[in-house]
């Protein structure tokens, strides 16, 4: 079965002595490797401000914090997304203000985001999901013009890019996931890209219980709430070692995800994803649109495939029940999404063999 998902880690030729050199070094914790990696992440991304995290979710957490957000406000969010984009805000005390879809791309759609702008809008959640960028023309000017910040959620978005700057650069908050199953992982992790200088340093105290590592323990003083969300040096080396090759990585995912787009033309009951002007995705999963789903799911695992829309629409969960609103495009996008494996494990035979099987029909 060609896997939908698959986690990569460098060779243990490579990967082991290193792991080794920090395991034995007698410091594990936050430390050396840790601003290494921020270091060398800001370098891939482009960005200035790095600051890594122990989830994806974390990131989210400290950027929905840097904006501002409090019980009782809004946050203008998509359910096309995995849970923790959404779980996380609520965990803020926010109410999530669900946003409709652009159904060419399935990313959150700024016109009905600009409609459902109010008083109590704090933050905008959007989500470069499957590695497709979204409309970032379109919210930056709604973050310009509302004064409302966006925070983009690039977990699934490494190496996509807009205007030939990576993701990471174009708002004042951008979030990565380094979970098992992303482009690049250290087991578990996340960073966030900041803008404003003084919001990282902020950003440094709120990820270890407020306390600043600039100065002994007996002369801190807690002024704001912290967490515990810092990395490790153990979780630094591995994606130290990873960014050595990360590019090769994303390009394979890419190279994949255009032969696709290439190939899938015009082939009977299937619908492509299109993207913004400008923009390149990093096809994190390739995305369709498939009439007859489930026959589709069921023909390409007869043929030795994995296929599936793998994220539930968040909406339909409990937890978000106060949030509950008529979303068209949701609606008639979950009933045809579709996920191809894309990643660097599909090889020119394996994609040659999916789209073959895709044009047979189902």
């Amino acid at each position: 079965m060609i896997p939908l998902i698959k986690t990569l880690l460098p060779p243990k030729e490579i990967l082991m002595p290193r792991l080794e050199e920090i395991l034995y070094s007698g410091y594990i914790a936050q430390g050396e490797a840790v601003d290494q990696f921020e270091m060398e992440f800001s370098k891939y991304i482009g960005c200035k401000n790095s600051l890594s995290v122990n989830s994806g979710s974390s990131a989210l957490h400290v950027a929905l914090i840097l904006a501002g957000v409090k019980p009782g406000d809004e946050v203008i969010s998509t359910p096309i997304t995995a849970e923790p984009t959404n779980t996380v805000i609520a965990q803020t005390g926010a109410k999530i203000i669900w946003a409709d879809i652009d159904p060419n791309t399935g990313n959150i759609c700024p016109d009905d985001v600009e409609r459902k702008i109010t008083s109590k809008t704090k933050a905008i959640m959007v989500v470069d999901y499957a590695g497709i960028p979204v409309n970032i023309k379109r919210f930056q000017e709604i973050e310009k013009k509302y004064g409302v910040s966006v925070i983009e959620d690039a977990a699934h978005a490494l190496g996509a890019s807009y205007e030939g700057e990576k993701l990471g650069n174009h708002f004042k908050y951008t979030t990565f996931s380094f979970q098992a199953i992303k482009h690049l992982t250290t087991v578990d992790g996340g960073m966030v890209c900041i803008k404003d200088d003084a919001e990282y340093e902020q950003a440094k105290l709120i990820r270890w219980f407020g306390i600043s590592k600039g100065v002994s323990r007996l002369e801190n003083d807690i002024k704001a709430q912290g967490y515990k969300y810092h990395m490790n040096n153990i979780n630094a080396t591995i994606g130290l070692v990873q960014l050595e090759t990360i590019q090769s990585i994303v390009d394979q995912y890419i190279d994949n995800g255009k032969y696709f787009d290439k190939a899938l033309q015009n082939v009977a009951g299937v619908q492509l994803m299109g993207y913004y002007d400008n923009s390149e995705p990093s096809y994190w999963l390739y995305t369709m649109k498939v009439e007859r789903r489930d026959a589709f799911v069921q023909m390409m695992a007869d043929n030795g495939v994995m296929a599936s829309e793998l994220h539930k629409r968040n909406d339909l969960h409990s937890i978000f029940s106060a949030s509950k609103c008529e979303l068209l495009n949701v609606d008639a996008f979950e009933k045809e999404w579709v996920h191809i494996p894309c990643g660097w494990w599909v090889s020119n035979e394996d994609r040659e063999e999916i789209v073959s099987l895709i044009k047979k029909g189902w």
